[in-house]
């Protein structure tokens, strides 16, 4: 009972920590986007860049992506309840769907007006982007780069698969600026045309980003195996007890940020049903300990 209570008490702190960081990183990350978007819109408008005006939207997308993310961070806490006795961590997965359909419809828009600038051929009434374009460009590509790494080191630290989504939105954004940055460095030497293409180049890095999410999110969603690597350890773990002559099943599954664990093991038939049991609790335990992902072990022996 007293362990119950301590596990109960960790298991608080744990996600008293994880919401802690994860609404520090996004106060940050939408006051930094915020900034950034007024900025790029500012330019696009003063410079004649369409590619800047691109990118702004892009980065007010990323506001909205981080709000998504934050809300769906905070349901994943929730406590297991009577109607949700598994937990709600699925509820992260959610939140990183929503935000790859907001990124890919974002990309869509700015994809379909770079194309039809460029299908029109109407270059010669195409303004040639000004210097505040290029020099917001290289503050926007710094900016977002220092975002990407900020909030990807906190996602590993609380392993959060939306988080993790949200920092690979602002490497998109980087990526983005990288050819906005270039399709105005063309139009400035000549080829007013590639400010479109910039745009064009834009709405690839942005589609292949909500791809991506949205591809990991769903694999969550749907009971997917871990890697190989980490059942291997789970094995290796299982096998450390001299007690445990061969695995006969081991299946996992990944539920939102954490992993469940089904194993099957061989003893001696020669043990009392007792005795068993406190060795299937010991491995229930070296493996929740060996493994932080890990949320739930069910462990059955098989007499040998």
């Amino acid at each position: 009972m007293e362990e119950t209570k301590l596990t109960k008490m960790e298991n608080a702190e744990k996600n008293n920590d994880f919401q802690k960081i994860a609404n520090k990183v996004a106060v940050n990350t939408i006051i930094g986007n915020f900034a950034l978007a007024l900025l790029k819109l500012f330019a696009g408008i003063i410079a004649n860049s369409k590619a800047m005006i691109s990118d702004s939207i892009h980065s007010a997308s990323d506001v909205l992506s981080t709000i998504i993310v934050i809300i769906g961070i905070r349901l994943a806490s929730k406590a297991p309840d009577k109607e949700h006795p598994y937990g709600h961590e699925r509820m992260e997965c959610v939140a990183a769907i929503v935000l790859a359909m907001v990124l890919f419809v974002t990309g869509l828009g700015i994809g379909y007006d770079a194309i039809k600038t460029i299908v029109t051929g109407d270059f010669d009434n195409i303004k040639i982007p000004g210097i505040f374009a290029l020099i917001s460009a290289i503050i926007s590509i710094v900016g977002k780069e220092i975002m990407y790494w900020y909030t990807r080191y906190n996602a590993k630290k609380i392993e959060s698969s939306a988080l993790m989504a949200d920092a690979w939105h602002h490497r998109s954004d980087a990526l983005s600026s990288i050819g906005a940055l270039i399709g105005i460095m063309g139009a400035r030497l000549g080829f007013p045309v590639m400010d479109s293409i910039a745009s064009l180049v834009i709405f690839v890095f942005i589609a292949k980003a909500a791809t991506d999410i949205f591809k990991d999110a769903m694999d969550k969603m749907v009971d997917h195996a871990c890697d190989e690597e980490t059942e291997n350890m789970i094995r290796e773990c299982i096998m450390k007890n001299e007690n445990v002559k061969g695995i006969d099943l081991l299946q996992t599954r990944i539920f939102g940020n954490k992993i469940y664990v089904d194993v099957e093991v061989s003893m001696d038939a020669s043990f009392t049903l007792g005795e068993a049991h406190d060795i299937a609790e010991i491995i229930h335990d070296d493996i929740e300990q060996s493994f932080s992902k890990v949320k739930h072990v069910m462990v059955h022996v098989n007499p040998n």
